[in-house]
């Protein structure tokens, strides 16, 4: 029976389709990141049409922010589903039924009639197309462990992360040209297409023949259920989870707050854009740093300052009159060190389980997406037309995710690098 150790160096079979697709570092990397782009600009993009959609539709109050909300929880739980089958049949296939389903409900929610109907087809979208967000990880985890997984996953955020920096942007272009928010969801049926063909056409498989796992439901759901229980590793998935959660609390009411509240209109993509990229110039530094210092020390300290940093927005946003020149540095700051925490829990939380590595992914993205997520939805209902319900969110999740980490690590912070495990 196989086990979930490390291999001892032993020579392996290359994966099917290797040597007919060769892909080399920089390219699977640009093409993973592009790949899990696709669900950031399912969401951001959408973000400055929020308020002409509402009104469009007949959404009232904070209704709107359930586009958003309904796609991020449903693809949490969709994220249950394409691990196990990628582990029997491979990352390919399962990342091309995930492509089609993005790029035919894309169109679905162009031609939506009501609000209702938008938001089921918004839910059913990101269920459908989970495996774009989580089969990347396996895919880099076929490949390398370690920190050098942490430092590849962190180049990959970059990348990421450079799509809800301007993804805004692309959506109030298109507003101004065309004016209509549908054309919104043909550009993204459109990414989805160039993605596709990109993947059809230069991504061999990954998953090596002696790593295929047959699709027997009781030993799937005991795969899955180590991939979230084991000590070392639950603690850095749901630590990630509640620090993204505060992050999408603050995508869900981010055009409220900064459009609305803080008076910045047409300049809130501009505004969104300059956190996003903070945190994408973040993770280049990670990517920088991480085989050096280690995944450990390098968020651990990161989380410790997010809390700081996170006490400070607190106590602004408690006094009268708080202005976006102390919100946005504030905020802009804590997003920067989300990509010193982000890429290195979830390598953290992965590296044990290269032989499970699909339904691992697929499991831990479940938990961490969905819990994420709702605690995002909550976070994003309670905006009071001011920053102080994120701002509180945003101190108790790094709280709580610090007290996740202790347990994981048993109480000792700032562990040591770890080498590159095949």
């Amino acid at each position: 029976m196989r086990t979930n150790s490390e291999p001892s160096g032993e020579t392996r079979p290359a994966p099917r389709g290797a040597k007919r697709k060769p892909v080399g570092e920089r390219e699977l990397i640009w093409m993973m990141a592009l790949l899990m782009a696709l669900n950031a600009f399912g969401i951001d993009a959408i973000l400055p049409a929020l308020d002409t959609l509402a009104t469009d539709l007949g959404a009232a109050g904070n209704d709107r922010q359930y586009i958003v909300g309904a796609y991020l929880l449903a693809a949490g739980i969709g994220t249950l589903v394409p691990g196990a089958f990628a582990d029997r049949y491979g990352r390919r296939p399962v990342l091309f039924v995930a492509l089609a389903a993005y790029i035919a409900l894309s169109i679905a929610c162009a031609l939506a009639t009501s609000f209702e109907m938008l938001v089921t087809l918004r839910a059913i979208q990101g269920f459908a197309a989970a495996g774009i967000i989580a089969l990347p990880p396996a895919i880099i985890r076929d490949k390398v462990g370690g920190d050098k997984m942490a430092r590849m996953m962190s180049l990959i955020f970059v990348i990421f992360l450079l799509v809800p920096a301007v993804a805004p942007s692309i959506g109030q272009g298109i507003l101004m040209i065309v004016g209509d928010w549908r054309m919104i969801f043909v550009a993204m049926a459109i990414a989805g297409v160039g993605m596709s063909l990109w993947v059809y056409t230069r991504l061999a498989e990954t998953l090596h023949e002696e790593d295929r796992q047959p699709i027997i439901i009781p030993k799937i759901v005991r795969h899955m259920t180590h991939a979230v229980t084991l000590r070392e590793t639950i603690g850095y998935t749901l630590g990630s989870a509640l620090v993204f959660g505060g992050l999408f609390g603050f995508i869900n009411s981010s055009q409220q707050l900064i459009g609305e509240a803080f008076g910045a209109g047409d300049k809130f993509p501009l505004i969104f854009a300059i956190c996003a990229g903070c945190m994408a110039l973040a993770n280049w530094s990670n990517s920088r740093i991480v085989e050096r210092f280690g995944a450990r020390r390098v968020s651990h300290l990161a989380l410790f300052l997010f809390i700081a940093v996170a006490a400070a927005q607190a106590w602004f946003a408690s006094q009268p009159g708080e202005t976006l020149w102390t919100f946005v540095p504030l905020m802009a700051a804590n997003m920067s060190l989300l990509g010193f925490i982000g890429a290195n829990f979830g390598s953290i939380a992965l590296q044990p389980f290269r032989h499970i590595a699909g339904a691992a992914s697929s499991a831990q993205g479940f938990l961490r997406m969905t819990s994420g997520a709702a605690l995002g939805a909550v976070i994003g209902q309670a905006y009071d037309g001011t920053a102080l319900p994120l701002a509180l969110a945003l101190l108790a999740t790094a709280v709580i995710s610090l007290a996740f980490v202790l347990f994981s690590e048993r109480g000792e912070l700032f562990g040591p690098p770890q080498p590159e495990t095949p």
